[in-house]
């Protein structure tokens, strides 16, 4: 599938902010399960972008802008091609080995309800792949789906806790759960299409490393290994290490954060035939 992705955040700062600095996570990489045809990233104000790669692989950019400024929006744009790989990821940059994300992060820790859920979802299956699969299952049928949860600031404990939450609180318990069951698991952002007018296509899931497979894309907000429909741009230990945009200012007063966002397969382009 061709998927054309437009992802636009916009800051205003009141009064104007005396400096500002932004860490931006907005351009994929290409793998194996998507070639990034075209991409791009500008930035409305007269400032300076540079881009960098982070400890984990992923693409980053910042942005510095020196002086008073009450505005600036940036824009992160282009097309990706996807593919089907049943979740298998191939081909992307991996700096540090895969027992890394065996280590927790304050986002993704299991508390005593959780590693009891992750011993009964794992019931008698020694086997990643044989328990990663009813993991998945038994949080999204624990787990009620609120499309307007946030973008990933609560803990698993609490989410867990809830019983509800967004994508990423979905992605957090399955990663604290298989980190606690000794399985690698890492948190990824990006977007799924989705159909027009329904929910926000920015997403997040989960990638547990197998033996023998390599990393595995699980999504357990809905019950599925990732496929065609998703996107992939950023890795981290949980959402703050794949957040889109962190930024900091010098200066009082109110700043505020605009999100638009669009990935939908792109005009004439047909889907291709699913593998499995």
């Amino acid at each position: 599938m061709r998927v054309k992705i437009s992802h636009e955040a916009s800051f205003d700062y009141a009064p104007p902010a005396r400096s500002v600095i932004q860490l931006l996570r907005l351009t994929p990489r290409s793998l194996e399960a998507q070639h990034v045809l075209r991409w791009r990233l500008t930035s409305d104000a007269d400032g300076t972008l540079r881009q960098s790669e982070d400890s984990l692989g992923n693409i980053t950019h910042t942005f510095t802008h020196q002086g008073p400024i009450g505005h600036v929006r940036i824009v992160a744009e282009g097309e990706v091609e996807t593919f089907d790989t049943v979740g298998v990821i191939r081909g992307a940059v991996e700096p540090l080995p895969a027992e890394i994300f065996l280590r927790g992060s304050p986002l993704a820790e299991a508390n005593g309800a959780l590693r009891e859920f992750a011993r009964d979802a794992a019931g008698e299956h020694i086997a990643p792949l044989q328990l990663l699969h009813p993991l998945m299952a038994a949080i999204h049928s624990e787990m009620a789906l609120e499309e307007t949860a946030g973008s990933g600031s609560v803990s698993a404990v609490e989410a867990f806790a809830l019983r509800r939450g967004g994508a990423a609180d979905f992605a957090h318990i399955f990663i604290a759960c298989a980190r606690w069951l000794a399985i690698p698991s890492r948190y990824i952002c990006g977007y799924r299409v989705v159909d027009k007018g329904a929910e926000d296509p920015s997403h997040a899931w989960a990638e547990a490393f197998v033996p023998d497979l390599g990393w595995v894309a699980f999504d357990a907000s809905c019950d599925q290994c990732a496929d065609d429909t998703y996107v992939r741009v950023a890795v981290g230990f949980d959402a703050q290490g794949a957040a889109p945009v962190r930024s900091a200012r010098i200066g009082f007063g109110a700043e505020e954060l605009s999100m638009k966002v669009s990935a939908r397969p792109a005009a004439g382009a047909g889907q291709r035939q699913r593998q499995g």
